[in-house]
């Protein structure tokens, strides 16, 4: 990397700018400009950093520390904004989650605002992660003329498909996440009762997942209704309908229009948004002239960012992981210092792609108990990685999973899918899956920050996959019930013998599943694990997740209609696992688990076939999976050659 010098300057800040939109709604903006030694504003043009938020301008911890005061001092001037709806500006009734139709004009007249003002010199760039993100790809949509470089971060590009309705089913947590917007709402700002029920509801969030079918007026969401619509449209839309189609919920559909600037994409395999982050990539490298990054490490929606861990779950990776801001805004000054400065920074040299790949570890525990699976950083000039080999490992009965074809005398496997006790999620690669920590009553009025009083439902990390005290069970069940989730008799467990050498997977897989059930409708669900030989700390080994998904079986044809099951019919089902990459040591073993729930990661299917969200009901179902060669059920892993 090629040494900058860098002026540090002051910093002078104007509150609740208010920046016309083009309808005449004005949203509040704070400017952050670079200031002399008495405070004042240098005069003279400079570069805008813009970052637009539903999570507060004002928030120190995600905007002024890690943006402002770290770009401002460089000669930026930083410009921070509250989305139409949201913290100051106007707008109010007119936000809808992340389905706003106003979201890629706001971008546009904000940028162009920002390019006409004296201090700028005609060059905007924008970060922000999740939401932030979002937004940068809708204003890229309308192509603004000063708009010079993006740094997206865990961004969702098609809510359907990845952020709520991952394979037919909802994720919840998307019903979680909307605690949040709705609990600092303009529209119940001043309606304290409205405040304390949603307050009350996200303390009792492992309680509400349970109250379904979800129905208008009986969530605690009902008190904002803009986002009430929202999740009934989240809950109940199970087809790829028109509503689901517009820009701001699927902007992968509009890739062509973005604007052909450069851009960095970044995300981690326990985000979410994996899948969508590594796919906007190769649209945008294939469509555009502009340079096109893509940076994958083994993190969460959060800890890329604040102040960075080498961990994640239950497991080390080591300190090449450990990012945070500080490491965050020296990659993100080399790229806007470039496009936005013209300062040679070496980064157009780099490499298009940047992944960790996960594991060769020592596979000991360090003294707070975390797996040391370690990996290595690596760069790659193409993604998907050309030289991987699509490797179908199948499914055989006993338990056998092997790139052995099946035989004929296989017999099916069959479990027994209890709507009423599903399996269990023990971790999983979630986000705004909140439950709020109740306050003591002792606090006199004490201030307690919002976000200091959550935790997540679902730990949103790798974990041993076995039950412990935090894990969302039935009320009623039998405290007795095994707690390894391959001890369950409706999870189905294919694993191969323990490796002879090393396998390294890198990339995305498919689970192709030949079953049948006895009810019109249920799902079937998968889930990638590497599997530690027996040690003192984990006897059965340490079961380490890499990815999992849902499929529900009327979109097994695709999601435009849907087709109920015929009782003991036998159907190809298809599911899609995030891309992934991770070296399976010599010793260890690949493991495929197949069940029928995952909750409350996801919905629970309630198998009757009634229309999705308004089940009246639930039955057991009696579901099937074939293994035989007629059925070669099977998943198709991104091998690695070895060099």
């Amino acid at each position: 990397m090629v040494p900058v010098e860098v002026q540090a300057h002051g910093l002078v800040v104007s509150h609740d700018v208010m920046v016309p939109m083009r309808d005449g709604i004005r949203l509040a903006t704070d400017i952050y400009r670079p200031a002399d030694s008495d405070g004042n504003p240098l005069r003279g043009e400079f570069p805008v950093i813009l970052g637009r938020t539903s999570y507060d301008k004002s928030n120190p911890v995600i905007w002024i520390d890690p943006v402002a005061n770290a770009f401002v001092p460089r000669g930026y001037v930083v410009l921070l904004q509250d989305l139409r709806g949201r913290g100051r500006s106007e707008g109010t009734g007119d936000y809808f989650h992340t389905a706003n139709q106003k979201e890629g004009t706001d971008g546009y007249d904000t940028i162009e605002w920002a390019a006409a003002q004296d201090w700028c010199s005609g060059r905007v760039g924008m970060v922000g992660a999740s939401h932030g993100g979002i937004v940068q790809n809708m204003a890229s949509l309308y192509r603004p003329p000063h708009l010079s470089a993006l740094w997206v971060d865990v961004a969702p590009t098609n809510a359907f498909r990845w952020e709520v309705r991952q394979g037919g089913a909802m994720a919840l947590h998307m019903y979680g996440a909307l605690y949040l917007h709705g609990y600092d709402s303009q529209e119940i700002a001043d309606d304290p009762v409205a405040i304390n029920r949603i307050e009350r509801g996200a303390e009792k969030l492992r309680e509400e997942i349970w109250n379904q079918p979800f129905n208008p007026g009986s969530t605690p969401i009902s008190v904002v209704p803009n986002l009430e619509k929202v999740l009934m449209h989240y809950y109940r839309d199970g087809c790829y309908n028109d509503w689901w189609k517009q820009e701001s919920l699927d902007h992968a559909q509009h890739y062509d229009r973005m604007a052909d600037i450069p851009a960095v994409y970044s995300s981690g395999w326990y985000d979410p948004f994996a899948a969508e982050t590594s796919e906007q990539f190769v649209h945008m490298a294939a469509k555009n002239e502009a340079p096109q990054r893509l940076i994958l490490g083994p993190w969460n929606h959060v800890s890329m960012r604040g102040k960075g861990s080498s961990f994640v779950g239950e497991v080390e990776f080591g300190d090449s992981v450990r990012w945070g801001d500080s490491v965050l805004n020296r990659e993100r000054f080399r790229w806007f210092d470039y496009w936005l400065k013209d300062v040679d920074t070496g980064v157009i040299s780099d490499d298009p792609v940047r992944i960790f790949r996960m594991g060769g570890g020592s596979g000991d525990f360090d003294t707070s108990g975390r797996l040391k699976h370690g990996g290595q950083w690596r760069y790659e000039k193409h993604w998907p990685l050309q030289r991987s080999v699509e490797t179908a490992y199948y499914l055989s009965n006993g338990g056998v999973l092997s790139t052995s074809l099946p035989e004929n005398s296989r017999l099916p496997t069959s479990w027994v899918h209890d709507p009423e006790n599903p399996v269990p999620s023990i971790s999983g690669n979630v986000t705004g899956f909140y439950e709020w920590i109740t306050l003591p009553e002792d606090l006199d009025g004490a201030y307690v920050p919002q976000r200091a009083r959550m935790r997540s439902l679902i730990p949103d990390g790798p974990l041993h996959q076995k039950e412990r005290e935090h894990t969302v069970v039935p009320a009623h069940r039998d405290p007795e019930t095994p707690k390894l989730l391959s001890e369950r008799e409706d999870v189905c467990v294919f694993q191969t013998e323990p490796l002879e050498i090393d396998v390294e997977i890198t990339g995305s897989m498919i689970v192709n599943l030949w079953v049948s059930s006895d009810a019109l409708d249920t799902d079937f669900t998968a889930k990638l694990l590497d599997v530690y030989p027996p040690s003192t700390e984990y006897p059965e080994g340490f079961h380490l997740p890499l990815g999992d998904s849902i499929r529900r079986a009327r979109f097994r044809d695709g999601y435009a209609s849907e087709k109920l099951m015929e009782p003991g019919e036998i159907y190809l089902v298809q599911i899609e696992l995030p891309p992934v990459s991770n070296l399976f040591k010599k010793g260890h073993s690949i493991r495929l688990d197949i069940a029928s729930s995952n909750f409350p990661r996801f919905d629970v299917n309630p198998n009757t076939g009634e229309p999705i969200g308004k089940q009246t009901c639930t039955q057991i179902a009696n579901n099937t999976l074939y293994t035989d060669a007629e059925h070669p059920s099977h998943v198709v892993l991104p091998v690695i050659p070895t060099k």
